[in-house]
């Protein structure tokens, strides 16, 4: 029997659990396209760059242009003139963003539960540790 293909795999598990936050975060108003991960970002490094934050979560420049302006738009962050560089833009979590945070990390952990439970214990950490390698060869 001929092995399915390691990216249909991936891409399956991409879109189910794409279809999965982006019901938990309809109410909130974070769609799709990565918004939680880059508001994740942001909350945790207050003041990043859009050059950074393209850089850290592997995005084009062109999704995190339009998920900044989103988040902007939803209330969710602030953009401050770099002082550095006056062409960059800091961002910053509002309070809004604060609160919510704690409700993006509970979907992303029982997100996670839910995408590992078939798995044991070692072999979730195993599946990290070669999805990590993956990633990094990338």
């Amino acid at each position: 029997m001929k092995e399915a293909p390691l990216g249909r795999l991936i891409s399956v598990i991409h879109r189910q659990n794409q279809k999965y936050l982006l019901k938990a975060f309809k109410n909130y108003n974070i769609g799709n396209g990565g918004q939680y991960a880059f508001l994740k970002s942001i909350i945790q490094s207050p003041g990043i760059n859009q050059d950074e934050l393209t850089s850290k979560l592997k995005f084009d420049k062109a999704t995190t242009a339009r998920s900044v302006s989103q988040l902007e738009k939803a209330g969710y962050i602030r953009k401050e003139t770099s002082e550095n560089d006056r062409r960059a833009n800091e961002l910053f979590p509002t309070e809004k963003a604060i609160q919510v945070y704690p409700y993006i990390q509970f979907v992303l952990d029982e997100s996670n539960k839910e995408l590992t439970k078939n798995l044991t214990d070692d072999e979730r950490k195993q599946l990290i540790s070669l999805l990590k390698k993956i990633d990094n060869g990338l």
